[in-house]
């Protein structure tokens, strides 16, 4: 089987990542969640094992929180989590997050390295904004990307990627409540309709 080719993401997003800019900060916004599906993918029941992107920080405390809550989700879809050697499925995930102003403003400090995953070609960095304005409307903006490959054959199964914003200091944006938050997102109705953008309302 050949490796998946999906139309370009940046593409895919460009309309949803600017209505993300107008959302407001009294609560968490809807998640934005775009994914492609592979036309022959065999997707659940079998083993699997949940890593870090390439090129993303492997030990990285930021991102444990996010490679459990993508296991959970997949665990719910039939998937048996195992050993990296014993696994026939590998979901790498990568993660972004940064603080953005009222005035659409970011933080110009962040914490973390850079990461790519799949065949969109766009990296993701791994890490965590730091706000150095104080304002009290202020958002942490979170973007994960999850990438479903074969391990015999290295292909690409599926890809999704998810972006939503809370307020900064809610429950929402701290690491635990804002990992479930978007990993449900993205799987939910797994695996979706490929290409379509769609946004998903918190609970």
């Amino acid at each position: 089987m050949k490796p998946a080719r999906f139309p370009s993401l940046a593409a895919a997003l460009a309309a949803p990542i600017l209505l993300g800019a107008c959302t407001t900060a009294s609560a968490p916004g809807p998640v934005q969640v775009t994914r492609f599906v592979a036309g022959d993918a065999a997707l659940g029941g079998t083993t699997l094992f949940v890593e870090s992107a390439p090129r993303s920080e492997a030990d990285s405390l930021q991102l444990a929180p996010y490679k459990a809550a993508v296991a959970e989700q997949l665990s719910r879809l039939g998937y048996t989590e195992q050993g990296r050697s014993g696994a026939r499925r590998v979901a790498q995930v990568s993660v972004e997050r940064f603080v953005r102003t009222d005035t659409g403003r970011r933080s110009p400090v962040s914490v973390g390295v850079g990461g790519g995953t799949g065949s969109y070609g766009s990296g993701v960095g791994v890490g965590v904004g730091i706000n150095l304005g104080g304002g009290a409307r202020d958002e942490v903006t979170t973007r994960m990307a999850v990438t479903l490959r074969d391990v015999a054959s290295g292909d690409v199964l599926w890809e999704g990627r998810a972006e939503f914003d809370a307020p900064e200091g809610s429950e929402a944006a701290g690491a635990a409540g804002n990992a479930a938050i978007i990993a449900d997102a993205l799987f939910r109705d797994f695996p979706g309709v490929t290409g379509e953008t769609i946004l998903v309302e918190t609970n």
